[in-house]
């Protein structure tokens, strides 16, 4: 699955989702490509995206990279 037809991310906020798109990330599958560490290390992206994110790639039987 490419990463433009995958699963749409959830509402995580605009500056989340600015920050994750600085990374190409615009859907749940790109997520997993990606650590924790690297997530929370994005302007924009906290505690609060990362919890909204793990809940929808668990829905989905999905990680992030390294879990």
């Amino acid at each position: 699955m490419s990463e433009n037809q995958g699963t749409p991310l959830p509402k995580i906020g605009s500056p989340a989702e600015r920050a994750l798109a600085t990374l190409g990330v615009t859907t749940l599958e790109g997520v997993t490509k990606h650590t924790e560490k690297e997530l929370l290390a994005l302007h924009g992206f906290g505690p609060r995206g990362l919890r909204i994110l793990r809940e929808a790639l668990a829905e989905k039987g999905l990680s992030l990279l390294g879990e």
